[in-house]
C-alpha cells in the first residue's frame, strides 16, 4: 500500500530540520548553442540523470556577451525536458547583471538555478542572490529560485560556512582550476588532475572544507572537472574518489563522454539500494520504531541513512524495489 504523505521518510525523520535537495548526481556544463543542444538531447535520452548549465561566463565570445545571453534565454524558453540552470558572468564584470535580466527575466519559469563564479565572500554571493531573487520575482515567478556558489578564491573558500547558510544556496561547488591558479604558481598544473587534486594538502583542505559546510547546512557539495575528456575510467575513477574519500554528491561535468560514468560514480550500490529499501518498508510497518532487520537494530537514525541512499538511487534514474519505488516515490 502507498504511504500516506504524513507518514513518508521526508515527514517522519525529519523534525524541522532542512532536507538536503534531491537534485541529479552529475552537472553537466555547456557553452554554445551545438553544445547546448546536445547536452539537451542527451539530457531527454537519459530521463533527467544529470543537470545541464548553460555557461554565460566562459562560453561567450568577447564582445557577443549580450547576444550569447539571449540565445540561452531563447533555448531555456524551448526546455520541457530535464534541469537546466544558466552561469552568470561574475561580481566584477559588467555583464552579470544583463545575463540575470535576460536570462532569468525571459526564462524565469524554465530556469532551475543560477550558478554564481568567482564570489570572494558570502556578501558577494548575497548580493548577486538578492539581484537574482528580485529579477526572478519581476518576471512573475513566485517559487525562490534555488543558487549553485563556485568557490574558487581565496575569500570564498574562508567564508565557505556562511555562504552554505545563507538562503536559496542549493550546492556549494569546488572550481578546482581557478583555486589552483589562485595560488600565483605554488601549486603547479599537476594540482589540476589525479592524484594530487586529492593529495596535496591545500587542496584536501579546501575540499573536506567544502564538503563539511555544505552538509552542515543541508546543501549538495560538488566535485570540480575531470580534465581527462574523453577517458571514461579516469572520470570514472576521480568521481568515485570525490564520493568515497570526501563525500561528494555531486560532480561537474565538461564533455557528453563524461556524464555517464559520472552518475555511475556518484550512485550508491545496488545491494546498498535494495537494504535500505528493506529496511525503510519494515520501519514503515513497525510505525517507524526500533526494528531488528536480519539480526541488526534499527532505529530513526539508520532510517534517516536509509532515506538519502534511496533518494540518490531516484535522483540517479536507478533500479530499486518496486514496493519501496510505489510506497515513496510513486
Amino acid at each position: 500500500m502507498k504511504a500516506r504523505a504524513a507518514d513518508h521518510p521526508s515527514k517522519v525523520l525529519f523534525s524541522g530540520e532542512k532536507l538536503l535537495p534531491a537534485i541529479a548526481p552529475c552537472e553537466h556544463i555547456a557553452g554554445n548553442e551545438k553544445t547546448i543542444r546536445k547536452a539537451m538531447a542527451l539530457q531527454a535520452e537519459l530521463g533527467g540523470a544529470f543537470d545541464l548549465t548553460c555557461d554565460c561566463e566562459d562560453g561567450a565570445t568577447v564582445g557577443q556577451e549580450r547576444e550569447h545571453a539571449a540565445m540561452v534565454a531563447r533555448l531555456l524558453a524551448g526546455n520541457l525536458a530535464g534541469r537546466v540552470g544558466v552561469r552568470v558572468h561574475d561580481l566584477s564584470s559588467a555583464h552579470w547583471r544583463h545575463d540575470v535580466d535576460v536570462v532569468v527575466g525571459e526564462a524565469g519559469a524554465q530556469l532551475a538555478y543560477v550558478s554564481l563564479p568567482k564570489c570572494t565572500g558570502a556578501s558577494d554571493v548575497a548580493r548577486m542572490s538578492d539581484y537574482v531573487a528580485r529579477r526572478h520575482a519581476a518576471s512573475g515567478s513566485a517559487a525562490p529560485l534555488p543558487i549553485h556558489v563556485l568557490i574558487e578564491t581565496h575569500g570564498a573558500l574562508r567564508e565557505v560556512d556562511a555562504i552554505a547558510g545563507l538562503p536559496q544556496v542549493e550546492t556549494i561547488d569546488f572550481g578546482l582550476l581557478d583555486f589552483v591558479s589562485a595560488h600565483h604558481g605554488a601549486l603547479g598544473f599537476d594540482a589540476m588532475r589525479s592524484p594530487l587534486q586529492f593529495e596535496h594538502p591545500l587542496l584536501v583542505r579546501a575540499k573536506t572544507q567544502i564538503v563539511a559546510a555544505a552538509l552542515a547546512h543541508g546543501v549538495v557539495p560538488a566535485h570540480n572537472v575531470s580534465l581527462s575528456l574523453r577517458d571514461e575510467p579516469a572520470t570514472f575513477a576521480d568521481a568515485r574518489r570525490a564520493r568515497e574519500q570526501f563525500g561528494f554528491l555531486r560532480m561537474w561535468s565538461i564533455h557528453p563522454a563524461q556524464v555517464r560514468p559520472i552518475v555511475e560514480a556518484m550512485q550508491p550500490a545496488h545491494t546498498e539500494v535494495a537494504h535500505a529499501a528493506a529496511i525503510l518498508l519494515a520501519a514503515r510497518a513497525a510505525g517507524w520504531g526500533p526494528i531488528d532487520h536480519q539480526g541488526d537494530l534499527h532505529d530513526r537514525a539508520s532510517y534517516r541513512h536509509c532515506w538519502t541512499v534511496l533518494q540518490r538511487a531516484h535522483v540517479a534514474r536507478m533500479a530499486m524495489p518496486q514496493a519501496a519505488r510505489h510506497a515513496f516515490f510513486d
